[in-house]
């Protein structure tokens, strides 16, 4: 994995300016220090970055559980951010390709996500619906991916 403990800061804002109302009372002092623990190679969690160069364009995480609602769904594809001006470029697909093959190199059967808007992003990549579950206030899917 590379040295990306710089972009963390960065990260850390993004993922909290998308996220915040998924993940009440977290602040982005909590938000930097799970990416701290993500940065680490070994156990779940971990992240990833995509960048060009020195500049950073996005990330992905593989945790073992991102749902309450389901904690018996292990483990999950999760924090799949692109920035804004990177977009529509293959960055997002081709993150969560990395975090599938990483979850099944690791042994895992199948790999979890949810999403309130980006279904079909999914689909195209490989990705079925279990169901539809209100959370937060929003009709989230939850989608599976088997190996």
């Amino acid at each position: 994995m590379s040295q990306w403990r710089e972009w963390i800061p960065q990260l850390a804002r993004w993922h909290h300016a998308q996220w915040e109302v998924y993940n009440p009372g977290q602040t982005l002092a909590k938000r930097v220090a799970l990416l701290e623990l993500e940065a680490v190679d070994g156990d779940l969690p971990l992240a990833w970055v995509a960048r060009d160069g020195d500049e950073l364009l996005g990330s992905a995480s593989l945790v073992e559980s991102d749902l309450e609602l389901r904690p018996e769904m292990k483990p999950w594809l999760a924090s799949v951010f692109v920035a804004p001006e990177h977009r529509q470029r293959g960055i997002g697909g081709a993150l969560v390709r990395f975090i599938a093959a990483q979850a099944r190199e690791r042994g895992f059967p199948a790999i979890y996500l949810y999403t309130p808007d980006q279904m079909r992003f999914y689909e195209r990549l490989g990705w079925s619906e279990i169901e539809k579950v209100a959370y937060h206030g929003d009709q989230i899917t939850l989608m599976r991916q088997v190996f």
